[in-house]
């Protein structure tokens, strides 16, 4: 049974919108990977440590919040839209994703972010009587945990890409499309 024109839209639209989602938050660990965080390796303890309880102070907004947990809702909505049958050819890049985006999420919750409350109870910079111990306790660790959650997520949007392009192969207009030019 082919999935009605209503149906393959509204899995048409979550893809894509879970595709967005993952690539903005691919995109944002991407760029602690390959820019701010080898910055900040450069700058002394002090300055390090500040900078980096700024940004975990003022990270979680109105603008990272869609991406972050919008890109799980949205890909864990896509799984459940492609369970039927016609739906399994797109299923298995987007259960893939889930999965994926699901272990990079999980790093974040469980490691990230309790590194990033650590750097802030060490208090203020000025009156950390170690930062180099601080800092130590906080950049390797944080730095390789961000490293695989950026592989994570961008296998993730590899994945959704791949079923937004099997999910253009299997809607009843594109199956259309193909039966009138073939």
């Amino acid at each position: 049974m082919l999935s009605s024109p209503p149906i393959a839209a509204a899995r048409g639209w979550t893809l894509a919108s879970a595709t967005l989602a993952m690539g903005l938050i691919a995109g944002f660990f991407y760029a602690y990977a390959c820019s701010v965080m080898i910055g900040l390796a450069r700058v002394d303890d002090r300055t390090f440590i500040s900078t980096m309880q700024w940004i975990n102070a003022t990270v979680r907004n109105q603008w990272f919040a869609p991406s972050f947990f919008g890109a799980l809702a949205l890909t864990a909505l896509a799984v459940l839209l492609h369970v039927s049958r016609d739906g399994r050819p797109v299923l298995r890049w987007s259960a893939a994703a889930f999965v994926l985006y699901a272990v990079a999420f999980g790093i974040t919750m469980a490691v990230n972010v309790p590194l990033n409350d650590d750097l802030a109870a060490a208090g203020d910079p000025a009156a950390i009587s170690d930062p180099a111990a601080v800092r130590a306790a906080f950049e390797e660790r944080w730095v390789a945990w961000n490293t695989a959650r950026t592989v994570a997520s961008t296998a993730a949007l590899a994945c959704l890409l791949r079923a937004l392009v099997v999910h253009g192969r299997e809607t009843p207009v594109s199956r259309t499309f193909r039966r009138r030019s073939g």
